[in-house]
């Protein structure tokens, strides 16, 4: 822990000298401690990726189709099966290829040169040359090329919110630091990846490559788990317990089929078309491409999706882990209260007053205690005066806020009363000035204010009330009081208890001579306070409470102080009144044990680590909680892999989006809970398809299982069953995807991550329209078999493939009927049952009746047949509805 060391101390640990070290001593610790520079875990060739996408149950039994059929010489079969399992595959190693690039990002941060002393020589290096001991020396501008340990600085600020989380500038300083403290408070260690905005100084090194703070978030992203999706994990499982029911199946088939006396050869092809039937081939392309759609839905609403089965999972999400600055809040200082001390404070409001100022009206002063104050309110105006003469920050002409953050407030203050803050510097031009230093807290400049020199100093409440002798009240200045003291105690303390930022304000006129020094700040007239914060979204408020209403929890996960991080939760819903709030060292404090049992009681976490953001995103995963994060630094890249779903921010750096799933573009909170509601309709769209494609398949299977009980011909052949399943049945799957979210869709809680793909309700649509689908196929082939086997073969064919068509009406919901949701409110459906058609008709064409089975002694009236059978089947499907929800 080098913060809490002084620098002879880190020196001499380290081994290492203010001349820096030699060249031959360099040479050795390289090849000691190797090079300044981040490794990672070999990746999975991409051939072996291909390779494992052929491990699911499914596809090996339509592989062993495949080459079933091309040892019996029928290639066409197996052709389009082995197109359909390659294109999975190919999509399979994209999706993986597209989330091993975190890392990527990660090692672009590296500086590509360092300034060091070497044998007391100042010369540049590659930064991967650096070994722990070397002095390096950054300047303004500079990136910092290793951790280290500061020996001397001069005014100089670091910006490292891609660890910390904070995006303000963090003055650096060499003194040694007692107590324990985040990585945020370690004010004399400078980080590998930070970067130098403001002064110089020197450091030595004492952490290189994966020991520094980078690389230990280099070692998390390694470790962290990329996890499956709960709708890949319950596609994973249902498709090894439908494998092995096939198999089965298939197997009985065979075997019911030789006892029977059938030829071997044609018992095996009948069980072969079973598990074709029963196979839905299409179902891995359909579910990726509603979830694509789900992605063209989310970028409308400001969410980039990376990852494909993101959309999912944030239907799915009961628990998110937001940033505070810029998700929560407006990540912008704003001022919000001043405070002038006198009976009639509370009138003054900012700028309203001093609009109406007459410059020619001057200070006179009078002898006594008290000074009297001619024209209008004197008070307010040098307040104001103060806030924007005594600040460097400037907007400049493309409207870009250079400078401190606080200080920026304070111009947009005078902006907001339409005060010019530019003709303001203009008329009352800076004359000398002492910059702010943070061992005094305190900001000096002196001005020329008509034809008067003034001295305007701005500071921490505290250090400026040390610093005055008098004190505004109202138009009289009084000898400063310890009432009057304990007045601005009180109301800066109220301020702070409200997690505002606090300034006070003082001036002194000085006479034509003055140059300022340190002594000079003193014997100051007390001018107020302006408080400022930066303030929560204004669509924050109905965002997280819509979430309560979803029930979705949310966290807070800052960088930010713990009674600042709080205020701000209390303020808009996220932290009720009996929940907790700890920082990163607190958190580390308790035991798995113990952080389980308060878990659902802490509210927020401030000061956290990298390593804290995991623990936290592990224990709900552990409660069994599909766990969003949210952040856009390097130090949340970890737990945004960790997390079902990560979420970066579209300001964030390449390092967290890299590793997230989803990127919001504005980066606000509200378009979380906006994606979640496309997330929950994407998965229940996903549902529809799924029961489609499966109620389709029950009824071919009851067709077939009949035919072998009752002894009729095999009613379908291979090629049949693969035109339906690759060709009819995907366009109106596909079109399902589409469907608009149904009304109580973020009226319920988050889906229960552990229910089966085919939860109850879904299993009886199932069950129910595939039945009914069977039913009519087996009357349509016995309606045929009066004249031959064949016609009776071709009409049960014609039969399924258009009652799965047109089954697509009904598939649109499990509850509302299509009279309810409208026949054209899907556009994409009823266009899909159009083109479906179009097709079926094609296996009606002369040349192509060979193909397909169908006899030349099929007529229109055979077709009229099979038509009312399949629309009987959808108004029973239709019934069904009516009578479920009858008996609700």
């Amino acid at each position: 822990m080098f913060y809490k060391k002084n620098s002879a101390q880190v020196l001499n640990d380290l081994d290492s000298n203010l001349t820096g070290l030699s060249k031959e001593e360099a040479k050795l610790r390289l090849e000691k401690y190797g090079f300044n520079q981040l490794n990672e875990k070999l990746k999975k060739p991409t051939w072996k990726l291909f390779l494992e996408s052929f491990k699911d149950p499914l596809v090996i039994i339509l592989l062993i189709a495949a080459f079933t059929q091309v040892f019996l010489g029928d290639t066409v079969e197996s052709l389009i099966i082995f197109a359909v399992l390659a294109i999975n595959a190919v999509l399979g190693v994209v999706q993986t290829k597209k989330a091993e690039s975190s890392l990527d990002s990660l090692k672009k941060l590296s500086v590509p040169n360092a300034k060091v002393l070497r044998d007391n020589e100042k010369s540049t290096i590659p930064s991967q040359e650096l070994v722990p001991g070397d002095i390096v020396i950054l300047e303004a501008g500079d990136y910092v090329p290793a951790d280290g340990r500061i020996l001397e600085a001069q005014t100089f600020k670091v910006v490292e919110g891609m660890l910390t989380g904070e995006s303000e500038p963090v003055l650096k300083n060499s003194e040694i630091i007692l107590d324990d403290c985040a990585l945020g408070d370690q004010k004399n260690m400078v980080f590998s990846g930070s970067m130098v905005v403001y002064g110089r100084a020197t450091f030595v090194v004492t952490s290189c490559g994966m020991d520094t703070e980078v690389g230990k978030i280099a070692n998390l992203l390694d470790s962290a788990e990329s996890k499956q999706t709960p709708l890949q994990q319950k596609l994973d499982d249902f498709g090894k317990k439908l494998g092995v029911a096939i198999v089965i199946l298939a197997g009985l088939i065979f075997a019911l089929e030789v006892f029977r006396g059938d030829d071997i050869m044609n018992s095996f092809m009948f069980a072969v078309a079973i598990a074709v039937a029963a196979i839905p081939e299409a179902l891995t392309s359909i579910v990726t491409i509603v979830l694509a759609s789900g992605t063209n839905t989310m970028a409308k609403k400001q969410s980039i999706i990376r990852k494909l089965p993101a959309v999912e999972t944030l239907g799915s999400t009961s628990v998110i882990c937001t940033d505070k600055t810029g998700t929560l809040t407006q990540n912008k200082m704003t001022v919000v209260e001043t405070y002038l001390y006198g009976p009639d404070s509370d009138k003054f409001n900012g700028f309203e007053y001093i609009k109406n100022y007459n410059p020619a009206v001057s200070i006179e002063q009078s002898e006594g205690s008290e000074i009297a104050i001619t024209g209008c309110i004197v008070q307010e105006r040098y307040l104001n005066l103060s806030s924007i003469l005594c600040n460097d920050s400037e907007i400049n002409e493309e409207g870009i806020e250079i400078g401190d953050p606080t200080e920026v407030a304070l111009i947009n203050y005078a902006d907001k009363y339409g005060i010019d803050y530019k003709s303001i510097r203009e008329e009352y031009p800076r004359i000398s000035e002492l910059p702010f230093d943070s061992d005094r807290k305190l900001m000096t400049t002196v001005n020329s204010v008509d034809g008067e020199k003034i001295m305007f100093t701005k500071g921490a409440p505290d250090i400026v009330f040390d610093k005055c002798k008098y004190a505004f009240k109202n138009d009289i200045i009084l000898d400063i009081s310890e009432d009057i003291l304990d007045e601005y105690r009180k109301i800066n303390e109220n301020f702070s208890n409200r997690a505002l930022r606090v300034l006070a304000f003082a001036y002194k006129k000085v006479s034509e001579e003055f140059e300022p020094t340190l002594d000079d700040e003193n014997d100051l007239t007390l001018i107020g306070l302006m408080a400022m914060i930066d303030p929560p979204r204004e669509e924050v408020f109905e965002a997280v409470e819509h979430a309560k209403s979803s029930g979705i929890k949310t966290i807070m996960i800052t960088g930010d102080h713990k009674t600042t991080a709080a205020a701000i939760a209390r303020e808009i819903g996220i932290m009720d009144k009996n929940d907790l709030a700890l920082t990163g060292q607190e958190l580390d404090a308790l035991t798995d044990e113990e952080l389980d049992q308060k878990l659902e009681n802490i509210s927020v976490y401030a000061r956290v680590s990298p390593e804290n953001k995991i623990r936290i995103v592990k224990a709900w995963q552990r409660k069994g909680k599909i766990t969003a994060m949210t952040g856009d630094g390097v130090n949340d890249a970890p737990a945004l892999k960790q997390a079902d779903i990560g979420i970066g921010m579209g300001s964030g750096t390449e390092v967290a989006k890299d590793a997230a799933a989803m990127v919001l573009v504005d980066d606000n909170f509200a378009t979380i809970i906006n994606a979640i509601e496309v997330g929950r309709t994407v998965f229940g769209n996903i549902k529809k398809s799924i029961t489609y494609l499966f109620s389709g398949n029950l009824g071919g299977i009851i067709a077939i299982l009949f035919a072998v009980l009752a002894g009729w011909t095999n009613p379908f052949t291979t090629i049949q069953l693969l035109f339906i399943n690759l060709v009819t049945d995907s366009l109106p799957a596909i079109a399902l995807g589409f469907e608009k979210p149904e009304k109580d869709t973020m009226n319920k809680p988050p889906r229960d991550p552990n229910e089966s793909i085919l939860s109850k309700d879904t299993l009886h649509s199932v069950l129910v329209r595939g039945s009914i689908i069977g039913i009519v196929t087996i009357l349509a082939q016995y309606i045929g078999m009066q004249t031959s086997d064949a016609l009776g073969a071709a009409m049960a064919f014609s039969t399924l493939t258009l009652s799965r068509i047109i089954q697509t009406f009904a598939a649109r919901s499990n509850s509302e009927t299509i009279i309810n949701l409208g026949i054209t409110s899907n556009k994409y459906a009823l266009g899909a049952v159009i083109v479906c058609l179009l097709m079926f008709s094609l296996t009606l064409l002369p040349f192509m009746r060979g193909i397909f089975a169908i006899p030349s002694i099929y007529e229109f009236d055979n077709l009229a047949i099979c038509f009312a059978l399949a629309f009987g089947a959808v108004v029973c499907m239709e019934i069904n509805k009516l009578l479920k929800k009858s008996q609700l």
